[in-house]
């Protein structure tokens, strides 16, 4: 099996790399722009391995992309601007990226008759729900750019499979977490600004709700459906850690030794979806479960930070600086 895996520089994708490497005997080629959240070094202990490739280059080049994926069998596609506050303050990167660049790489993927394409989304298409969850045949109602822009590149994958027969499959996933996470993710920016001894900013009341699920935990549902999802279909991925911001904000205090005292209320964000949550029945017919507590996750996740300082200063401080 050969994988070009699309944004493997970055959170997700470079932790799907390396459970890649230690899981199977695939050969893999990383393409990824390496835009501020696409880290290099996130994958330069790979670079000596016969089995990995890494390729600078953006899918919204198509010559790139086409210079870059033909030969390989897979394709799993991650590459996407991705954090919802950037995508208010300026949605036409999130547009281009993100549907332009699926376009793109589903095209190239088709002339070049790969196997399958996996298309990474996000279970923010749904919008919000108050109660129950969302099964994959629910209709999408998302309620950022940055969502809709993920909804978007959904159906853009889809017609590829209706229209020209590309095997697709898609994930959509919970909210993740996990080493190597851009320190503007909520988890690592709390941690971080902890750790420099600052507060923390929480949203609104603090009682919208997600489903946290553990970064390596979802690389294994990824290659799951890789390897055994009917063409076609969506699974949706998630471990059922449903917490208010506020609780997973105490989870992190408690860990770091503070308290009440280190949180910040700040105004609520523009569309701040209420109540994130999916049905997860599909995935785990094809035998998908979570293999982390969320406990123990958050205690690897708020250690690993801690102990890598080296690693995310000099990412604060260069969009600080920007």
């Amino acid at each position: 099996m050969k994988i070009f895996v699309t944004g493997a520089a970055g959170f997700i994708g470079s932790n799907y790399v390396r459970w890649l490497m230690n899981n199977t005997d695939a050969e893999i080629t990383v393409f990824d722009a390496l835009t501020y959240a696409g880290v290099r070094q996130n994958l330069a202990d790979l670079d000596d391995s016969p089995r990995f490739n890494f390729v600078h280059g953006d899918i919204t080049n198509r010559d790139a992309v086409t210079a870059a994926l033909p030969g390989h069998s897979h394709v799993v596609h991650f590459a996407a601007e991705s954090h919802v506050d950037r995508s208010i303050m300026g949605p036409d990167a999130f547009i281009n990226t993100n549907v332009l660049g699926t376009n793109i790489v589903c095209d190239v993927a088709r002339l070049a008759s790969v196997e399958r394409v996996v298309h990474i989304s996000t279970d923010e298409v749904y919008g919000s729900i108050d109660e129950g969850s969302f099964v994959e045949s629910d209709g999408l109602e998302p309620r950022s750019p940055y969502s809709a822009s993920k909804a978007s590149s959904d159906l853009v994958a889809l017609a590829y499979r209706e229209t020209y027969g590309l095997p697709v499959v898609i994930t959509r996933s919970a909210n993740q977490f996990g080493p190597y996470q851009f320190p503007e993710k909520v988890i690592p920016l709390f941690v971080t600004n902890l750790a420099d001894g600052l507060t923390v900013p929480l949203y609104g009341d603090g009682l919208n709700i997600r489903d946290w699920t553990y970064v390596l935990d979802n690389c294994a549902g990824v290659q799951l459906v890789l390897e055994h999802g009917a063409e076609g279909e969506i699974y949706n991925i998630g471990a059922g850690n449903e917490l208010t911001n506020h609780a997973l904000t105490h989870a992190i205090l408690d860990r770091c030794g503070k308290d009440e005292s280190a949180i910040e209320y700040v105004e609520d964000r523009l569309g701040h979806d209420r109540r994130y949550s999916i049905d997860t029945t599909k995935i785990r017919a094809l035998g998908w479960a979570p293999e982390h507590t969320f406990e123990d996750a958050l205690d690897e996740t708020v250690a690993w930070y801690n102990n890598n300082r080296t690693w995310w200063e000099p990412l604060k401080a260069a969009v600080k600086n920007r």
